[in-house]
């Protein structure tokens, strides 16, 4: 497995679940659920894909300003989680405010496969591929069970 297959997993992932989110209605346990899950996944793949993925291409030109990009983006999206954490799920405005986390998740997602994997792809040798997708996955793994600290969109 590469660094963009390892990726992707986390991302077909976090569309699944931000999908499911709209489909729920009020306070519910459902719901509930599944908000906890999507921001558990939003910030053990933020925090693993900054070390892993957007670090190693900070160092080459072609790819610093997307690298910086997404990683600004990580934090927008923080904000928003942290917006929705102070909200009631029950409130009309829980569902527009998860909409627009729902819309910046998916331009982000776009915007990594469609632009910044193929610039990527440019700088990065096969076995270094490669080795990012193994530290990936250690690092997406340990944000999951709580072993590093997970950022503010940890609710």
């Amino acid at each position: 497995m590469n660094i963009f297959e390892a990726l992707r997993l986390s991302h077909d992932t976090q569309r699944a679940l931000a999908t499911q989110i709209l489909e729920t209605k009020g306070d519910s346990p459902e719901r509930n659920r599944l908000f906890r899950e999507l921001k558990h996944e939003l910030a053990a793949h933020a925090g693993a894909e900054e070390r892993c993925f957007y670090t190693p291409l900070i160092a080459f030109d072609s790819t610093m300003a997307q690298a910086r990009h997404g990683m600004a983006e990580h934090h927008e999206m923080d904000g928003l989680v942290d917006d929705l954490n102070k909200m009631e799920m029950s409130s009309s405005g829980w569902i527009a405010h998860f909409t627009k986390l729902r819309d910046k998740v998916f331009h982000h997602l776009d915007d990594e496969e469609h632009a910044i994997f193929q610039l990527a792809g440019k700088v990065l040798g096969e076995r270094e591929k490669t080795a990012l997708a193994k530290a990936y996955e250690e690092e997406f793994a340990g944000f999951r069970l709580g072993e590093m600290p997970i950022n503010s969109a940890e609710g």
